[in-house]
């Protein structure tokens, strides 16, 4: 039997993971720095182990991966969320044998790293923004020739981004925290997720938020738009990807869809694909076979769909649409036949509930802060 090590538990993505590696006939191990979490609570996962957090120290979260994965003999390491490009320096920890899918640090991190990849896909002539380093004389002609973005070179969930007129001053460089100022595109904005395999593409889905908290989207409708399918199937194809990859589109008035950024790991377009199939595109390198999708056009997660709900019932705005999402739409984590992820929720989410409360953000923002990659 194939054990299968997913190394974070704690998003709806993971529990989809589990169960799909489960009913592949894999033995199914999560690692988390909470201890039990969502995907944990699956009887599709056989064991949870409590791991440091990579904020607290980049190597011992590293040590205790590699340590799971000796021990209980770990045929394939799979990166979950942000934790990626954490995971990634695994490279040359594992036991022989133990497979990691993903790319080297090097590569994951010039994708994760919002300036480098625009210049990556710039220069293979594919559609992007032009962006530049905030402090640089580029930035400030950018600036003042019509609106802009500027957001933070490692950051996840819109965290630090903010969005200037044309003419509006940029915001003074700081070293210690690089960011890129790029072209603002008017149009609306698709989402990816990618199962690459050697630079081919095993199945990519393309979908956009069907309700959003911040930036974050919490509902989400699939759709087909062929041309974002050949964007993303040249790139993989040229940089060679393995792995799961992911990108943000915005699509201008003329059809155009520009790639604003990459996140070299999953997303939530994992929730459309069947979970089975998913595991055996990761498991098989040369898999040739259908990825299915599954029948529902929009999914939701419950919860964070229940708490913007109420928020837009306070703030009388959106509410009707928000109250017509929640009530109409499948979750992404419920399934009688594996009903305790969703029941026990509450619990498993806990300490990312806690934070939101006592910082005041959003639960996207909060729920991969201690995972995320935030500097070289």
């Amino acid at each position: 039997m194939t054990t299968v090590l997913l190394t974070l538990g704690r998003l709806p993505k993971a529990l989809d993971l589990a169960r799909g590696f489960s009913k592949a006939g894999c033995r199914v191990l999560v690692a988390e720095p909470y201890g039990w979490t969502l995907a944990g609570a699956s009887r599709h996962a056989a064991r949870e182990f409590k791991v440091p957090p990579p904020s607290a120290g980049k190597t011992a979260y590293l040590a205790a991966l590699a340590q799971i994965a000796e021990r209980e003999g770990v045929d394939l390491v799979v990166p979950v969320s942000e934790e990626t490009m954490h995971v990634a320096h695994l490279a040359g920890m594992l036991p022989d044998g133990t497979r990691l899918f993903t790319m080297p640090p090097r590569e994951v991190l010039a994708l994760h790293d919002k300036a480098s990849f625009v210049q990556k896909a710039a220069a293979m002539g594919l559609a992007v923004p032009e962006s530049a380093p905030l402090g640089s004389a580029e930035a400030e002609a950018l600036a003042r020739s019509g609106p802009v973005v500027v957001k933070p070179v490692y950051s996840c969930s819109g965290n630090g981004l903010s969005i200037l007129r044309g003419g509006e001053p940029l915001p003074p460089a700081n070293p210690a925290q690089p960011m890129v100022v790029q072209r603002f595109v008017e149009g609306q904005e698709h989402s990816t997720c990618t199962i690459a395999q050697g630079g081919r593409v095993a199945a990519t889905m393309v979908y956009r938020g069907a309700l959003m908290s911040g930036s974050v989207a919490v509902a989400f409708e699939r759709v087909d738009v062929p041309a974002i399918e050949a964007w993303v199937t040249r790139f993989v194809a040229e940089t060679g990807w393995s792995g799961f990859i992911s990108f943000d589109f915005i699509i201008d008035a003329a059809g155009v869809p520009y790639a604003i950024e990459c996140n070299p790991r999953a997303t939530s377009g994992v929730h459309f694909w069947e979970g089975a199939d998913i595991a055996r595109a990761v498991l098989e390198p040369g898999w040739t076979g259908p990825v299915r999708v599954r029948r529902e056009r929009t999914l939701q997660q419950f919860y964070a769909c229940l708490t913007e709900t109420q928020g837009a019932m306070l703030r009388r705005k959106g509410f009707l649409p928000a109250l017509r999402t929640l009530v109409t739409t499948r979750d992404v984590s419920w399934d009688k036949r594996d009903p305790w992820p969703f029941l026990s929720m509450i619990g498993t989410s806990w300490p990312i509930i806690w934070q939101s409360i006592t910082k005041g953000a959003r639960f996207g923002e909060v729920a991969t802060v201690d995972v995320g990659w935030y500097e070289d």
